[in-house]
């Protein structure tokens, strides 16, 4: 009875700490340039500068938009908050609170989530209100937006989680993923006309199985199907939690357990 109690407690109050992060995240980064230049200005224009004179109708563009923004909205934050807070020693008080490991990640993850969910909703309502675009399936669409945003948050922390104290570092090697990502995940070409390598690859990137739920919900088509999207995409969601939080404890142990992170 009485482990049981203090398991209740203990829960709460991660989850009480985990949320009082992402409150903090949100006040703090949501308005860093980096965030907005990544997060919002840098797929808008990649994503024009691609569908400029492209000989289809603009509500076919969306669905596009809509996963190109969640992934760089949701995967900016981490890498942006976890490196600056090494450099301030912020992180390491937060390490040294009387609260899990887990909920400083799941706090950190939260931030990036509700960032990512709420660009990602912008080029959704521009699409609704200016270019005919139609929601076929509603619950599609919250299972999209809610499982992508978090995966890519994810992302984004598990590459916040390599030990720098220089945001600018993370982000390079962000950004070589993620744009690839872009080129394989059916967003300009569809998956169904890549070469057979671009298909085996598109299968391993998880804006693929994004990008196929949020045309579902929007359009109707579909190559995975809306379930296998969702598992998929909450398969990523394990996989990248799980290394983001080995790399953390790697360089933690390694350096004596004084959770010193140096560039």
């Amino acid at each position: 009875m009485n482990n049981s109690s203090f398991s209740v407690t203990q829960l709460k109050a991660d989850l009480s700490a985990s949320w009082a992060i992402a409150k903090k995240d949100m006040r703090v980064y949501y308005i860093k340039p980096a965030v907005l230049i990544f997060g919002i200005m840098f797929p808008l224009f990649l994503f024009l500068s691609f569908a400029v004179g492209k000989n289809a109708p603009a509500s076919t563009l969306v669905p596009g938009l809509i996963s190109i923004t969640l992934l760089f909205s949701a995967s900016s934050i981490g890498p942006i908050a976890i490196p600056t807070e090494r450099r301030v020693k912020t992180f390491e008080r937060l390490l040294s609170a009387p609260i899990s490991f887990y909920s400083i990640l799941m706090g950190k993850t939260l931030g990036g989530f509700l960032f990512g969910l709420a660009i990602g909703v912008i080029p959704l309502a521009v699409g609704l209100a200016l270019f005919e675009t139609q929601i076929i399936s509603i619950l599609a669409l919250i299972a999209g937006l809610a499982l992508a945003s978090f995966c890519f948050a994810t992302m984004g922390i598990m590459f916040g989680s390599f030990p720098t104290e220089n945001p600018a570092d993370v982000m390079m090697l962000l950004n070589f993923v993620r744009l690839p990502l872009i080129f394989i995940s059916g967003i300009y070409i569809s998956v169904e006309s890549l070469p057979g390598w671009g298909q085996v690859a598109a299968a391993f990137s998880p804006l693929t199985y994004a990008n196929d739920l949020v045309r579902y919900a929007l359009e109707g088509k579909t190559i995975y199907g809306p379930l296998l999207d969702s598992i998929v995409l909450i398969f990523f969601i394990g996989v990248f939690l799980l290394i983001g939080m080995k790399i953390q404890r790697k360089f933690r142990n390694g350096m004596g357990g004084q959770r010193k992170f140096k560039k």
